[in-house]
């Protein structure tokens, strides 16, 4: 098992969630993990990073599958302007590879916010750590462990 999948594991776990990681033949994007774990594409909670151009540290916009971060208002909601975070940063930020950005178990305290839409679901998809892993997990719950704050930043 992967160090990062072990991080993902053990953030659940210390939550006090059950850890139901699924391995997937592919959850790179939203609508291969949809397809994987055979919900709809807006249950599948992307983690999206951008880096704040004055702090220089990573931030985190959980959105719905379908839906996109709009850089405008993210970075009004983030209280700074906003860049791309390479994949150095990402990795040295959260010990995720792109492609596998879970929100939980992030080697640093990361700032967040969550698209509303991801409330609308009973049950939503989360990355566990790499491109071939993903667990459920009720809005509450990941906004209650992530801390992310819920925001209109999607366009």
């Amino acid at each position: 098992m992967s160090k990062s999948l072990k991080r993902v594991r053990q953030a659940l776990e210390a939550a006090g969630l059950s850890a139901e990681i699924r391995e997937t033949e592919l959850a790179r994007t939203a609508a291969d993990a949809a397809t994987a774990v055979g919900c709809e594409v807006d249950q599948i909670a992307k983690s999206i990073i951008f880096q704040g151009q004055e702090s220089g540290r990573a931030v985190l916009f959980l959105t719905a599958g379908g839906n996109r971060v709009d850089a405008a208002k993210a970075a009004q909601v983030a209280g700074e302007p906003l860049g791309k975070a390479d994949a150095a940063l990402v990795r040295a930020q959260t010990g995720f590879a792109i492609g596998g950005v879970s929100p939980v178990g992030h080697l640093s305290p990361i700032r967040a916010w969550l698209d509303p839409r991801l409330a609308e679901f009973e049950l939503i998809w989360a990355a566990a750590g790499t491109p071939h892993h993903v667990f459920p997990i009720s809005p509450a719950d990941l906004e209650r462990i992530t801390g992310a704050q819920p925001a209109d930043f999607t366009s």
